[in-house]
Parts: structure tokens; C-alpha cells; sequence
């Protein structure tokens, strides 16, 4: 019996930094917008190069691995040596690859574009992410408390369809975490896998992505109404925030030094569901959350400094996270 399944992509990354990039704002019908720029027609010397694995399926697994819980990550990769490399760092980690489905095709493999600000652009190739089919799963291997979404497209996103229905039939909780990919089209286009979410987490654009731009309060309220009990809604520096029962919390962020955001929201989800399945406490899973995200984001990578449940406890005793919690009335 695994406490959870996650089900989502797989990558290798490859971080490239350079002093040559610029930062440009410009404003457009959405507001402003910046981007990530280089100059053409040039060689740009590459200051840092570093390669790891990501991937919202595996990058969750590990963290929840980290955090004492048993994972398997279910999920599709080719028949390649950076499917070998995605496949080790598992085993490393303690993450039961035996629910892997393998694939002639490439491996899922991404670019990170370090910016001066320290925010990212990802050149992401999906490769065979998608192919996961349910007819390519032994369902008798299916035994969880939980299945954990990360964004899959296409036919990945169907077979997350049919699992959440298989959840239901079988008491299995489901936790979506969806990406701005699924997010753009829309709450009808998801209705189906948020009618049988327990816990959505995902960030303030997102969210607005699936039912259009309010207030927290609001965005909030219109995602419970779409079937998942907890919404957990982050927002960068602003701090993260969870809907149950009526009531709201507030997470306020620390001010520490941010060197790279790439798999914080990972982080954030992935605690925070480890903090309820081991404390059945909102307040308690927030504070473990955001100190598990605080982390990541002061290196690179997006499972090089996730921690342990004892680390966070650690670190919480020197960093305490503030949360407030108070009843909507809308």
C-alpha cells in the first residue's frame, strides 16, 4: 500500500546561466509582461551549467519520499539513457518506480533560462510524456491512499480522467495540481477531474486561468464550488492561502534570497499534502509547505534542497511561518 501515487511528467534539466540575458517589461492587453532577452546573431558564453531531473510527477514523489511517506511515481518515459537517468535518481530518492510505463520515443528533457531577477524561462520538450495510457496500467498495482496529479496533456490528461474515476470507486483521495497548460482551457474543459479532486493546489494566474480574475476571496469560492474540498491558492511573495469549510488561511512568506523559482510549486503542493496526510491539521500543513518551497528556491533545481520532515521542523523552529485563518462570508 502506497500513502501516495504521483502521476505526472518526467524530465531531465539542464539550468544554463548567463550574464547576457535582459529583462524587458512591456505592456500588453494583459498588463505587463516581461520578458526573458538575448541578442541575436551572437555565441553567448554559458557561466554555470548544471543537470538534474524534473518533472511535476517526480519532482513531488521525491518530496513526499523525503518526507517519509511512500511514493511511486506513475508515469511515461522513452527507452533511453535519459529515461536510465530519470529511473536512478528515483531509486536514489526511495521512490517505487514499479508502476513506470516505458515507451519507444524521447524522454521528456528541458532548457532553464535564468533571468536576472532570478525568475525562469523553460524551454521544455515534452516527448513522451503524454502517451500514458490507461490500458498501459496494471490497476492491481493501484493500491494508495492518494493519487497526486501534475499536468499531463492530450491523451496523459484522459488516462488522469479515468484514474480519478478509478479513484472514486475504489475510496482513493486525488490531489490535482494542474499547470497554466491545463489551467488556459478553462473550468468546463476540467469539470470531470475537479468534480473528483479532494485537494486542488495550484497558483493566483492559474486560477484565474480556470474561473477569470476576482479577488483570492473569490477565486477560492468559485473552485470549491467545482468539487474539490481544500483550494489551495499560492502567490509568490504575497504569501499562499487554503479554502475548507468556510474558513480562510494565510500563509505569510519569509523574506529570504531567491536564486531560482523552478519547482517551488512542487515543493508547496507536495508538503502540503504530506502535511495533512500526516497531521490532518491546515495551519500546521501550510507553515510545511512554505518552508519546503522557501528552500528549493534558494538553490537550483527543483529537488536539490527539498527536505526532510525533521529539516522542515528544524528549520521552522528558527524561521516560524505566521498563518491566520478566518471564516468567509461571501
Amino acid at each position: 500500500m502506497y500513502d501516495v501515487i504521483c502521476v505526472g511528467g518526467s524530465t531531465v534539466d539542464v539550468f544554463a546561466k548567463t550574464q547576457y540575458s535582459e529583462l524587458i517589461k512591456i505592456m500588453s492587453k494583459k498588463g505587463e509582461e516581461d520578458f526573458l532577452a538575448y541578442p541575436t546573431g551572437s555565441k553567448i558564453l554559458v557561466d554555470q551549467l548544471d543537470f538534474t531531473t524534473g518533472g511535476g510527477g517526480t519532482n513531488v514523489a521525491v518530496s513526499l519520499s523525503k518526507q517519509g511517506l511512500k511514493s511511486a511515481y506513475l508515469g511515461c518515459v522513452g527507452k533511453d539513457e535519459n529515461a536510465q537517468i530519470i529511473l536512478q535518481a528515483l531509486d536514489k530518492y526511495g521512490v517505487s518506480t514499479d508502476l513506470v510505463v516505458k515507451k519507444r520515443g524521447q524522454t521528456g528533457y528541458s532548457i532553464i533560462l535564468d533571468s536576472i531577477e532570478h525568475d525562469r524561462t523553460i524551454l521544455t520538450h515534452k516527448g513522451i510524456n503524454n502517451n500514458l495510457r490507461f490500458k498501459d496500467i496494471d490497476t492491481k498495482k493501484l493500491k494508495t491512499k492518494w493519487f497526486f496529479f501534475s499536468s499531463l496533456l492530450d491523451g496523459g490528461f484522459h488516462t488522469q480522467e479515468k484514474l480519478a474515476e478509478f479513484a472514486k470507486k475504489h475510496l482513493i483521495k486525488v490531489a490535482f495540481n494542474p499547470s497554466s497548460y491545463l489551467a488556459e482551457k478553462g473550468s468546463h474543459f476540467l469539470e470531470k477531474l475537479l468534480a473528483r479532486t479532494e485537494m486542488l493546489i495550484l497558483n493566483k494566474e492559474e486560477a484565474e486561468m480556470i474561473v477569470g480574475k476576482d479577488s483570492i476571496e473569490y477565486l477560492v469560492y468559485k473552485l470549491n464550488k467545482l468539487g474539490p474540498n481544500y483550494v489551495v491558492i499560492t502567490n509568490g511573495k504575497q504569501g499562499a492561502y487554503c479554502y475548507h469549510n468556510e474558513y480562510l488561511y494565510y500563509a505569510k512568506t519569509n523574506n529570504i534570497r531567491i536564486v531560482e523559482t523552478t519547482g517551488a510549486g512542487d515543493a508547496f503542493a507536495s508538503s502540503f499534502l504530506a502535511g495533512m496526510i500526516r497531521r490532518d491539521d491546515i495551519e500546521s500543513a501550510m507553515k510545511i509547505a512554505t518552508t519546503n518551497a522557501e528552500s528549493v528556491i534558494q538553490h537550483h533545481g527543483a529537488k536539490n534542497k527539498l527536505l526532510s520532515y525533521r529539516e522542515i521542523l528544524s528549520v521552522l523552529k528558527n524561521n516560524p511561518v505566521k498563518v491566520t485563518k478566518k471564516k468567509l462570508s461571501l
